[in-house]
Order: structure tokens, then C-alpha cells, then sequence
């Protein structure tokens, strides 16, 4: 018997795609910064470091679409001679070590989180915003007018304008090597499995497989961001486990989408300008039949 859909030339859509961002095992390498400039032809944006620790880019940008933070802390953390960057061990029992205020580095490798909902779509007068069929958001700069609406829109700061070119620029999750079947240069580079990609639902599985294995190891600090779908974006297709609180990192611990008001607002605009309109009618009535 024949397949209806095959006879009509219908197509599954794909999945939505995302990333996942174990910081956990993230060895601050910055391969993924470079891969990402190198296949997106990404201008240089700083080769010098900043005071910052490692860190030579200091956040996300029009020129910094992968940025590898460094956190120098003082805090309590087990390591043991045959352990790895967390202090657990093969045999995933965390061994003591290292002793209270030694300094310790977190490092996470930042991206757009090409939220669900995305208010820099909401915002864009062009439609050079667009969501793709990978549930991803990409820029068009063949369209952008540089208006920089959505730069103030992102609850992340993610998106930027280009000094000496005025268009908004960000992350594209690769979406010309996505679409034939490639992986995002920033995780094909990746050496530790640290920005891992694939369907969305898939890697949040994933996701807290790992966080229930390294809190079974001891490590009860380790948490998912922008994996719950019920969060103030939506949940966001680019997601992370942490070590520590969203802020230690510089991610806002509660975003939400800057558009969420705008259906409110615009049915109160649309009622006062009905009031409006309907007073200038009494008025003018009752002057003429004065």
C-alpha cells in the first residue's frame, strides 16, 4: 500500500535543533571562537587581553559570536590526583583534595540562545530577523536596515551592531552547514564534547542525564539554564549546565522576553484611541447643534 504523504511530496519538517553547553568539562580552549570566525568570515575583534583573566573579548558581539568567559573563584573544590576538572574520578566518586579558598576557574563557552520566544524578532520593522525551519533565529544583512531595534530587545545582549557597517550581527548557528547536514563549526571544533548540537528535545535529555551524574558524583552546585520550556523566553535552543549561579557567568538569572507587554499595550492604545475618537465626535455634534 502506498504512503499518502509520499504520494503528495510531503516532507516531515526537521527537528528543532539547538546546542547544549556542558561548561562542566569547557578547558577554556577558545577553538570555538576560532572555528566560528574562520567559517563565518568574522572580523578580529580584540588581541589583547583585557584584565579580565584569559579573556580577550569580554562578551557576545557584532564581531563575537562565540565567547569563551573565564571566572577566576576562590572557592572549596575536590580534586584528586586521578580526577578530572571537576575532582570526580572514573569511578564518578568525588575524591578530597583541594582546600577551602584555593582559586578554581570556571569556564563556559557563550552563544545566542535563539530563544522561542525572540523578541528581536518581534521588533524588526524588515523582516531581517527570520526563524528558520531548525527553529533557529538568523539575520539577514542583505536586509537589515541597522535601525538597532533589536539590540535593546535581546533580555541577553546578544545581538550588535558593527562599527563602520551599522547592521545587526550574531550568531547563525551555521545555518548554511545545518542545512546540509553538517555540524556548527564551534561544536565540530570542540575538542572536550563541551558545545554538543542536535535536536533540541534530544539534548535536554541528555542534558539532565548529566546533571543527575554529577549530582549522584558529589557536585550538588551543577544546574541547567534556558532548558525549561516554561521560562520567560520559552526555553531557549541554546542552553547550558553551570557550576554556579546564571550571574557568576554574566547571564541574567531570570530572562524574559522584553515583548511580552505588547499585546496589552497596543489593546490599551487601541482603546484610548477609540475614546479618543469617540470625544472629538461628541464634541463636534455638540457644537453643531449649538
Amino acid at each position: 500500500m502506498s504512503d499518502p504523504a509520499a504520494d503528495t511530496g510531503y516532507q516531515e519538517p526537521p527537528p528543532r535543533m539547538g546546542f547544549f553547553t556542558d561548561t562542566s568539562v569547557c578547558i577554556g580552549c577558545k577553538a570555538c571562537e576560532v572555528a566560528c570566525k574562520e567559517w563565518n568570515a568574522i572580523p578580529e575583534d580584540g588581541m589583547e587581553l583585557t584584565g579580565m583573566s584569559y579573556d580577550n573579548t569580554v562578551g557576545l558581539g557584532a564581531s563575537t559570536w562565540r565567547h569563551v568567559a573565564f571566572i577566576e573563584q576562590r572557592k572549596p573544590v575536590s580534586v584528586g590526583p586521578d580526577t578530572d576538572v571537576l575532582g570526580i574520578s572514573p569511578q564518578g566518586a568525588v575524591t578530597p583534595g583541594r582546600e577551602e579558598g584555593e582559586l578554581r576557574w570556571l569556564m563556559a563557552s557563550d552563544v545566542c540562545k535563539h530563544c522561542t520566544h525572540a523578541a528581536c524578532l518581534d521588533v524588526c520593522p524588515t523582516g531581517s530577523l527570520f526563524r528558520t525551519e531548525f527553529g533557529t533565529v538568523v539575520v539577514q544583512e542583505d536586509i537589515c536596515n541597522g535601525c538597532g531595534y533589536c539590540i535593546p530587545a535581546c533580555p541577553y545582549g546578544v545581538i550588535d551592531q558593527r562599527k563602520g557597517d551599522g547592521r545587526a550581527w550574531k550568531c547563525t548557528l551555521c545555518y548554511d552547514r545545518i542545512g546540509d547536514g553538517l555540524e556548527p563549526a564551534c561544536a565540530k571544533a570542540c575538542p572536550t564534547d563541551s558545545i554538543q548540537y542536535g535536536p533540541l528535545d534530544e539534548l535536554r535529555e541528555r542534558a539532565a542525564a548529566r546533571v543527575e551524574t554529577l549530582h549522584d558524583a558529589g557536585v550538588e552546585e551543577a544546574r541547567l539554564y534556558g532548558a525549561d520550556p516554561g521560562d520567560g523566553v520559552g526555553g531557549a535552543g541554546a542552553f547550558f549546565l553551570l557550576l554556579d549561579e546564571p550571574e557568576v557567568y554574566g547571564l541574567p538569572p531570570d530572562p524574559v522576553v522584553t515583548t511580552r507587554d505588547l499585546p496589552s499595550m497596543w489593546r490599551h492604545a487601541a482603546v484610548a484611541a477609540a475614546g479618543l475618537l469617540g470625544a472629538t465626535a461628541l464634541a463636534c455634534l455638540t457644537g453643531r447643534r449649538r
